[in-house]
């Protein structure tokens, strides 16, 4: 071999050696630059202790994992309005940069459809992130008070108690099942959280309409297992798996306009623990918190956590909620209106 081809071969050996162990540049992650050593603040739209605020602090202490950076996430309680003070902060105030998000009821997203009095924002413009489990809401009636049917609730009054004031859920939903389904339900409103189920097992009122399953379950769980209730009627589009044998309202309504009244009051339940942050954030950062979202709901400590607490998880992606809403707010404006005509306090309805 000639000088000049041991020499060329040389070069293009040390070539080789220099591809080898030279290292590659390292690319910078944009996201995980800007939440590293970051702080994420939760907004919480109800006080401490709260369902709400359960769910906001189980998350909390979990979705940093799920973020590149690992960011530490904190909660902040931000009570008023049924969640509403939260709504319109995060809408308004928040900075936009994917260090706010935040929770609230699940109805908020068609507040401003429905009455829109005191909100300043579209549903369909926050970076929905996701929600943690659907809310199905049912109506029970004492097992002793002779209610075990929707037939038993039409043929003679029953009376029925609420702790939400007379546009909470307790009272909007005896409403909705006396105008569709004919039953004959007097209202009692007055009764806080903590009284209505003592009120119930005194036999003061025979039922509640309009109370989550998961909310009896993790409760007064002994209601369930000693059989001390029944469940007439699913007030929600679709039953529960608990429940598969209990008839939802959907199956007593036939009426085009009836049916899309109750899509608009039950479709929110599919996102009964919403989570948002403000429109406008970065895109890298919203799909980032999305998928941390989802992540963070299938991590095994999160949900052994759940699973000790009596939480239910059952979770939903931001696009699902965001798609939801697009559909909803398209609905013809009388529909609404009609959702809002049921908040308002009818005949047959008293005061503690």
């Amino acid at each position: 071999m000639t000088v000049r081809l041991v020499a060329k071969a040389a070069l293009v050996g040390a070539a080789l050696v220099a591809l080898v162990v030279t290292p590659r540049p390292v690319v910078a992650d944009p996201v995980e630059d800007f939440y590293k050593g970051k702080r994420i603040t939760l907004v919480d739209g109800y006080e401490a202790g709260s369902p709400f605020d359960v769910y906001a602090r189980l998350l909390a202490r979990h979705l940093g994992a799920h973020i590149p950076g690992t960011p530490s996430v904190i909660v902040q309680n931000m009570p008023g309005a049924g969640s509403l003070t939260a709504t319109n902060h995060l809408f308004n105030v928040a900075v936009r940069d994917g260090s706010v998000f935040g929770n609230f009821h699940g109805n908020m997203g068609l507040e401003p459809k429905v009455e829109g009095s005191g909100t300043r924002y579209d549903g369909r413009k926050f970076t929905w992130i996701g929600s943690m489990a659907k809310q199905t809401l049912v109506c029970v009636t004492w097992g002793t008070s002779g209610f075990k049917t929707v037939d038993d609730l039409r043929a003679r009054p029953a009376l029925a108690g609420s702790s939400g004031g007379t546009a909470g859920s307790a009272s909007i939903f005896p409403r909705v099942m006396n105008s569709l389904l004919g039953t004959k339900f007097k209202l009692v409103t007055g009764y806080t959280d903590n009284d209505l189920p003592l009120a119930l097992e005194r036999r003061e009122v025979d039922s509640r309409c309009g109370v989550g399953w998961a909310s009896i379950k993790a409760t007064r769980p002994q209601w369930i297992t000693e059989k001390k209730i029944f469940t007439p009627v699913v007030l929600s589009l679709k039953t529960h798996p608990e429940l598969p044998e209990v008839p939802t309202i959907m199956n007593y309504v036939s009426k085009p306009d009836d049916r899309a009244t109750l899509e608009v009051m039950f479709t929110p339940q599919e996102a009964g623990r919403p989570f948002a942050a403000p429109p406008g954030i970065p895109a890298d950062r919203a799909n980032t918190l999305r998928r941390g979202f989802d992540a963070a709901l299938q991590d095994p400590v999160l949900l052994s956590e759940a699973d000790k607490g009596k939480i239910e998880i059952e979770p939903i992606s931001g696009e699902e909620i965001e798609a939801m809403l697009v559909r909803l707010y398209d609905l013809p404006d009388s529909v609404f209106s009609r959702v809002l005509s049921y908040r308002q306090p009818g005949a047959n309805e008293t005061s503690r």
